[in-house]
């Protein structure tokens, strides 16, 4: 099935050119027409060419599908998108969604998606940011609870830390461990070493 939005460029305008020469008009100015149609042609955009800026478009769609809905409440969206969007989460079926995707990518079409595309990019590191400190503190959690030298290596990393509370919560959380109980301390502790971090 065809690109629904997909455009035919005809190449030429629609009438055949007269190629006889009259008496009044020169060979070189038949050429002359001839390449400023060619050079309007190679100015247009080539159908392979509308059709991956088409996909382009509905790349950036998906990523507005695929947001949280409080994420995609802070975007600044025309409400004619924004409205498309709500609806493509709304399809299960994939050829009504399918549909509908192209319908979000016909839209952006007459849109300055630039400052959409840059506010997903903020978006997606903040995510990235966040996933990489979540990381970083389920290492710290696992060290301190593993290794005793762990604690001075991040006192000497966060000396405001409390010391007494962070030995408190390990101690507790290397209990809870082996006894089998809910992991109270170790929750306890992994926010506490958030904190610290913020």
């Amino acid at each position: 099935m065809e690109d629904e939005y997909e455009e035919f460029e005809p190449h030429g305008h629609g009438k055949r050119r007269d190629r006889s020469l009259s008496p009044s008009s020169p060979l070189h100015a038949g050429e002359s027409d001839a390449e400023s149609q060619d050079a309007a042609a190679s100015d247009r955009p080539s159908k392979s060419q509308k059709k991956r800026e088409m996909h382009a478009l509905q790349d950036l769609g998906e990523e507005l599908v695929k947001l949280s809905q409080d994420r995609l409440d802070k975007l600044d969206l025309p409400d004619a998108l924004y409205d498309a969007v709500m609806d493509a989460r709304r399809f299960s079926k994939h050829e009504a969604r399918r549909r509908q995707m192209q319908f979000i990518g016909k839209l952006m079409r007459d849109l300055d998606t630039e400052p959409i595309a840059e506010q997903l990019a903020e978006i997606k590191g903040e995510s990235d940011a966040a996933k990489a400190n979540f990381h970083t503190l389920e290492r710290w959690r696992e060290r301190l609870l593993a290794d005793d030298a762990a604690l001075t290596e991040w006192l000497a990393e966060h000396p405001s830390d409390d010391i007494q509370q962070l030995r408190n919560l390990i101690r507790n959380a290397r209990k809870e461990a082996t006894e089998g109980k809910p992991p109270k301390s170790s929750r306890a502790l992994f926010r506490q070493l958030r904190e610290q971090m913020e």
